[in-house]
């Protein structure tokens, strides 16, 4: 599969990744190097683009992310895009793959757990015949087989794979061993064996079965789940082997397609809002968009000052809340804290300051 990176909008960076991988990368990629022609194009014969006034940007950014481009390289193009001073990823995403990256800036980096602990749903396209050692197009074959599952093999498997399952994660991941990753130890031809760890899989289905010896699957799952590993592990149990060739990501956390931008889009936002005919918020989402799944509790302005200091807010009275747990706070509808309230105390964990560039519109919640 031949694949295309907009290299004209990639640039050296320095983005702080927030978060582990969901979904680490696929295939050895070896660093370029200085004399790297394209980076003439990026800013001049020296390979260096001018430097812009890093400014403070708070809000998610859901892209579309293109095939053939990296997790990294993405949030290295939306930072620049809005000469933003902090950004990282909730989840990488396969260069091979498309789809939901949601990508944190400024304050919303410390919301990002909440997104990368949510559902994940993919469309992906398994074909049979043939392992590879990236278990997708990317790796070389390692078993070939001439068999081809049958849709009634295919359906009566996937049971199997459905509810709290052990899994072995790729040779090519980012799982740690001994403080090095599996990746690049795959990459210096180093085989180690990796333990099987549990990870969920809510559901699995088979939206179709052609004759050319591909089937298209949809899968919701946890956090921690490879879809790579899924059709290698299929393929093996059908006894005719296979890989990933084709793979979308169309929900992370709180955020669908309906939330994903376009690179080629929010680079035209850009342009527009750069010249005055638009506006860089109206590409944001709201910080709170991460906290979809926890309550919201407002507080009076007096309280407000009390955490902002880090100092605990005792509730008493009639208004008094009655759950417990982690909640995000507001403050005349405006983001102030995430904190943990139980016993009538609401203690302050992270004080959000969202002072620059925010999302156009405010995302509303029903208050405790």
């Amino acid at each position: 599969m031949t694949v295309t990176t907009p290299d004209a909008l990639l640039a050296p960076h320095d983005a702080q990744h927030a978060g582990a991988a969901d979904a680490p990368p696929a295939a050895a990629r070896k660093p370029r190097d200085n004399n790297d022609p394209r980076n003439a194009a990026r800013g001049g014969g020296n390979g260096k683009q001018p430097r812009r006034d890093k400014r403070d940007v708070h809000g998610w950014v859901v892209l579309d992310k293109p095939i053939g481009m990296t997790s990294t390289q993405a949030v290295a193009v939306v930072k620049r895009l809005f000469s933003a001073k902090r950004a990282g990823h909730a989840g990488t995403l396969d260069p091979l793959a498309s789809g939901g990256l949601p990508i944190a800036m400024g304050e919303a980096t410390k919301t990002v757990p909440f997104v990368m602990d949510g559902r994940k749903r993919y469309r992906f396209t398994v074909a049979w015949g043939e392992e590879r050692d990236t278990d997708d197009t990317e790796g070389r074959a390692v078993a070939t087989s001439p068999d081809r599952p049958t849709a009634a093999a295919v359906m009566a498997l996937l049971p199997q794979f459905t509810g709290v399952i052990e899994q072995i994660p790729p040779q090519y991941s980012a799982v740690k061993i001994q403080g090095e990753r599996a990746y690049d130890l795959a990459r210096d031809g180093e085989v180690v064996p990796l333990a099987p760890r549990p990870v969920e899989i809510h559901e699995l289905t088979l939206v179709d079965h052609g004759d050319d010896g591909r089937s298209v699957f949809e899968a919701e799952c946890g956090k921690g789940t490879y879809v790579r590993a899924l059709a290698r592990d299929m393929g093996r149990l059908l006894g005719c082997y296979g890989h990933i060739c084709a793979l979308r990501r169309t929900v992370v956390g709180p955020f669908d397609e309906a939330d994903m931008i376009p690179l080629e889009e929010l680079q035209a936002l850009c342009d527009r809002a750069a010249s005055g005919e638009g506006s860089l918020a109206d590409a944001l989402l709201p910080v709170e968009t991460a906290l979809d799944d926890i309550p919201a509790l407002a507080v009076t302005r007096a309280d407000a000052a009390r955490l902002h200091r880090g100092q605990a807010v005792l509730l008493r009275g009639r208004d008094a809340p009655h759950c417990s747990g982690t909640v995000y706070v507001t403050v005349a509808g405006r983001l102030l804290a995430l904190a943990e309230l139980g016993n009538g105390e609401l203690i302050p964990k992270r004080v959000f300051n969202l002072t620059g560039l925010t999302a156009s519109s405010a995302v509303r919640k029903e208050s405790i």
